[in-house]
């Protein structure tokens, strides 16, 4: 199973055991551990995760923090754990001050449900007061997973995260910043929208006038995105799927009948007396069965349509385009081997 896979199941542990987990033990065995599990780590292995991990800090000996993720000995993530009942509103300050001491480059605080990931893009080894990564269990999102991948014990590289994590800290403010305007747009937001569109003065008024036609312009303008990527992914749906029909239909096994043979020795041994038999080839399809000379489609003779209840030749004439005949049995051919020799003469 991929991270995807695991990440699903622990979304359906979560909401079956969400009203069950009272302690913080329940919510690291039930949710917190098997979330490491998902990101490549065995959680019962030390080199791996330490449990009740200890530093000391300062004065105070002995100070114990949840879990250590190790690479290569040493600490590169520390994490701690609260109740799934827990909110998660600011940095936990025991975490803050193991991070200033440890050489881990990241923190995660978590309810088993809730995620935040912290790291010191503000100041070297002190950790920030906002989360760089939020996720949560109940509602991952594609994008989530993708940031998630870089933590995996597969894959982990310290530096690449950190790379990237000022843009991301700032890339999901932005869209938190968004998402508040759209829904309730500020005066500031909304006053930006009148300098560029209202030539007159932006009054009290005109401001909460403009606060309902911004939040409406900014709705349907998201909307109509949605709806136009929706249509172009149906489309793209719609032609992988002309196309895996159209290769289905080519990959049909094409059984050459017996009566099919028998037409083309029919007509094979009719413009022998004009054209050297090793030159007379045939192309069998689904519907027809072509005979042809050099093999090539472009020399035909003539086409047999044989395989429906009522059977066909088809002739072609210079401009290569073919009337069909209905015949009654394949003695019927030998009606048109004065055409079958025209034609075949004028290929030598």
């Amino acid at each position: 199973m991929d991270l995807a896979d695991h990440l699903k199941i622990l979304n359906e542990r979560a909401i079956k055991l969400a009203g069950q987990l009272q302690t913080e033990e329940a919510t690291k065995q039930s949710l917190i551990l098997p979330f490491l599990q998902a990101l490549g780590y065995d959680v019962f292995n030390p080199n791996e995760i330490v449990p009740e991990f200890t530093t000391d800090i300062g004065t105070k000996k002995g100070e114990r923090i949840d879990y250590a993720i190790l690479s290569q000995g040493k600490p590169v993530v520390l994490i701690e754990c609260k109740t799934i009942t827990d909110k998660l509103d600011k940095a936990d300050s025991q975490l803050l001050r193991y991070f200033h001491v440890s050489p881990a480059r990241f923190g995660i605080l978590t309810n088993g449900i809730d995620y935040k990931f912290f790291t010191d893009l503000v100041e070297a080894n002190k950790m920030d007061e906002k989360p760089f990564l939020q996720i949560n269990i109940l509602n991952i999102k594609e994008q989530d997973i993708v940031e998630l991948k870089k933590f995996h014990k597969a894959v982990f590289n310290a530096d690449q995260i950190f790379s990237t994590a000022a843009e991301l800290k700032y890339l999901n403010e932005i869209k938190s910043i968004l998402a508040t305007e759209i829904e309730t747009p500020s005066e500031s937001f909304v006053k930006y929208f009148i300098g560029e569109v209202y030539s007159g003065k932006a009054t009290v008024k005109v401001i909460e006038q403009f606060k309902g036609i911004v939040k409406k312009a900014l709705n349907q303008f998201t909307s109509e995105i949605v709806s136009s990527r929706l249509k172009s992914v149906l489309d793209k749906e719609k032609e992988a799927e002309k196309i895996e029909a159209e290769k289905l239909e080519e990959k049909k096994v094409i059984e050459t009948t017996s009566e099919e043979m028998e037409g083309f020795f029919i007509v094979k041994g009719i413009i022998r007396q004009k054209i050297d038999s090793s030159r007379i080839f045939y192309r069998d399809a689904q519907s027809s069965f072509a005979i042809i000379i050099d093999d090539n489609i472009r020399k035909p003779i003539c086409r047999l349509y044989l395989n429906s209840a009522k059977k066909y030749i088809g002739l072609l004439d210079e401009k290569k385009t073919e009337t069909k005949y209905e015949i009654t049995s394949l003695d019927d051919i030998f009606k048109y081997s004065e055409q079958f020799m025209k034609t075949a003469e004028s290929y030598k």
